[in-house]
């Protein structure tokens, strides 16, 4: 009878379990940064090489810089044949993991090793076909879908992470519960969406700002290629996907002179942070009120000295948004899973 390994699958000629058997969540996470970070560098190393084009005037807000003035087909085809293989090879790995029944363990699975694998692959060719082609899917979409799939990404977080944290201090909102339940069986489909297609929205531009958010979409697809690891729930791990948004939104606002929108991300995010992310945290309450005093203190000397109190509403977009969605999303889906099961009795009744 063939020897099976852990993850039930054939042992080696040798009687040993297949080389991903035995590795560790923690080195899959640590290699995934790594290369992260080694890839931004290696878009920065290249810019010398980049193509010169003259792009068209900036018109304003709904317009995206980084395109080509005159694409090709080339261009177009590269890109979102890029973005849909990258896109169906990850979902097709989420399915596979499902469709096996793997349970979350401190080791990686096959699939997370192929996921891990598959992205690295697809984000170096994203690079090769900027070099070559340059444009990403930008050339066809609105910018606000790019920026629009992060927000949905953060905002369900919120509704799955309802019955662990709370959503407002601890506290938690009941009719967000079996919500929360289907979208964290779900979600995988939904998050690598939201990175990958943000990912191939963009050109490997060589600029502060696009450097810093592909640094966060790349390591969001680490973290995403980590289902049904233990590290894939790790309350410090996804506190720090969420908080990276913080320091990333508002270091590109201060790069690029964004007048007052750099106060915006801060505080916005920041408010994310104290009232629903640092109570998932099990921190102690001394430095959960630590953490209010340096919100609220930040607040009072920035707009008493800086940007004046007649500004402060400014802090409240972000919340507001992120707060609306989490309940738009809640309802939604719960209408969904009211339906289903509506059609479902109605399907056996008749049977």
């Amino acid at each position: 009878m063939t020897a099976t390994t852990a993850n039930n699958l054939p042992a080696d000629q040798h009687g040993g379990a297949p080389f991903w058997a035995n590795i560790p969540a923690s080195t899959g996470l640590v290699a995934g940064i790594v290369f992260c970070v080694a890839y931004v560098a290696l878009i920065r190393l290249l810019a010398p090489y980049m193509p010169e084009i003259a792009f068209a005037p900036d018109t304003g807000f709904a317009h995206y810089y980084w395109k080509l003035p005159n694409p090709t087909v080339w261009s177009h085809a590269t890109a979102w044949g890029g973005y849909i293989l990258h896109q169906a090879s990850i979902w097709g790995l989420i399915y596979y993991a499902q469709t096996r029944g793997e349970k979350y363990s401190d080791k990686l699975h096959p699939a997370n090793v192929l996921a891990l694998a598959a992205n690295a692959l697809f984000l170096l060719l994203h690079l090769v076909q900027t070099h070559f082609f340059y444009d990403g899917t930008a050339q066809d979409t609105h910018i606000m879908t790019s920026q629009g799939s992060v927000i949905v990404l953060l905002a369900m977080v919120l509704v799955m992470e309802n019955q662990r944290r709370g959503l407002a201090v601890g506290a938690r909102a009941p009719m967000m519960q079996e919500a929360g339940r289907a979208m964290r069986k779900y979600h995988g489909y939904i998050f690598s969406w939201a990175a990958i297609y943000t990912f191939w929205y963009h050109p490997m531009e060589t600029n502060t700002g696009h450097l810093m958010g592909t640094l966060y979409t790349t390591l969001i697809m680490v973290q995403g290629s980590l289902f049904f690891t233990k590290l894939h729930v790790n309350k410090y791990w996804m506190v720090a996907m969420e908080v990276m948004v913080l320091f990333h939104g508002t270091l590109v606002a201060i790069i690029l002179g964004s007048g007052e929108a750099w106060a915006q991300f801060l505080f916005g995010f920041m408010a994310m942070f104290v009232i629903t992310q640092m109570y998932g945290l099990g921190l102690p309450n001394w430095l959960r009120w630590s953490f209010w005093a340096a919100y609220l203190g930040g607040i009072v000397v920035t707009y008493q000295f800086f940007r004046g109190w007649g500004a402060v509403n400014e802090i409240f977009s972000v919340p507001v948004v992120l707060y609306g969605l989490a309940f738009l999303f809640a309802i939604l889906t719960w209408g969904l899973l009211v339906a289903g099961r509506a059609l479902i009795g109605r399907d056996k009744a008749t049977a």
